[in-house]
């Protein structure tokens, strides 16, 4: 199932507190959409979330660049199964 794989993936990134926290709400609305459009920003906020991570210097560019692909990964998981 798509959500094991999202969470697994975000589980691998040991992510600290309020940046999971965020990361995990942000996997679940992708998870969760229920139309393509809502998917699509869906994927716009996480996208988003992840540049503010980036441009502020939160996290290592190799953790950066892993969230992407975990985030990725989740969306088009999701569009496929709306497809």
């Amino acid at each position: 199932m798509s959500e094991d794989y999202g969470q697994v993936s975000l589980a691998a990134l040991n992510l600290t507190g309020a940046i999971r926290a965020q990361a995990d709400k942000l996997l679940q609305t992708i998870l969760s959409s229920t139309t393509i459009p809502a998917t699509l920003r869906a994927i716009d906020r996480a996208e988003g979330f992840i540049l503010g991570l980036e441009t502020v210097g939160a996290l290592s560019a190799d953790t950066i660049e892993r969230l992407y692909l975990a985030f990725d990964d989740a969306a088009q998981t999701r569009l496929t199964e709306l497809t």
